[in-house]
């Protein structure tokens, strides 16, 4: 079976292009395990880090050939409003580490109830979409092609006010149990 060897971020030169690889986000941030493409080819990921792969990436196998990589349509929230309104979404959805994806003039994010009623209650218009899932690395990310994920840690099914303890200290109180909420 074909292993991947080599991410080639987008417009990166590409030759004998094989197959495509239609990725789902989970499989899109990996280090290890096995994918189909679309015409079957079967390839292995066994890469040094974890990578975080993007549509338009492609992937050099170790027997010379190409397969390129699209984002698989999931889920999600398309939200609008004027920008003050996005801005305010943005941060207050930023709080509670919820990865969001940034477009010119709306945001995408993993449809959940609850976080929809909020975005009502901040005066956005949610609406439910399919669609391909990008969303920023925030300040945790490892630039592009460099391995590493896409966010601090495994929060990808972490939605709303949620209770997980890991040690950073960032100043906002929204129950995280980090250093700074317990003493004061």
């Amino acid at each position: 079976m074909p292993r991947a060897v080599k991410v080639l971020s987008s417009g990166e030169p590409r030759t004998r292009v094989v197959d495509t690889l239609i990725l789902s986000g989970e499989q899109r941030r990996t280090q290890r395990g096995c994918v189909y493409g679309g015409k079957g080819t079967r390839v292995e990921f066994d890469f040094a880090e974890p990578v975080t792969l993007h549509t338009d990436d492609a992937l050099l196998l170790d027997d010379g050939s190409i397969v390129e990589v699209v984002a698989e349509a999931e889920p999600l929230t398309e939200v609008r409003a004027d920008l003050p309104t996005l801005a305010r979404i943005a941060w207050t959805l930023g709080d509670r580490h919820v990865p969001v994806q940034f477009l010119g003039n709306r945001l995408r994010l993993r449809r959940d109830s609850g976080l929809d009623a909020l975005i009502a209650a901040l005066g956005g218009k949610a609406a439910a979409i399919e669609a391909p899932f990008e969303p920023e690395g925030g300040a945790y990310a490892v630039p592009h092609g460099h391995g590493g994920t896409s966010d601090h840690g495994d929060h990808a099914g972490d939605f709303g006010d949620h209770d997980h303890r890991h040690a950073h200290r960032h100043g906002h109180p929204h129950g995280h149990g980090s250093r700074d909420d317990r003493d004061g």
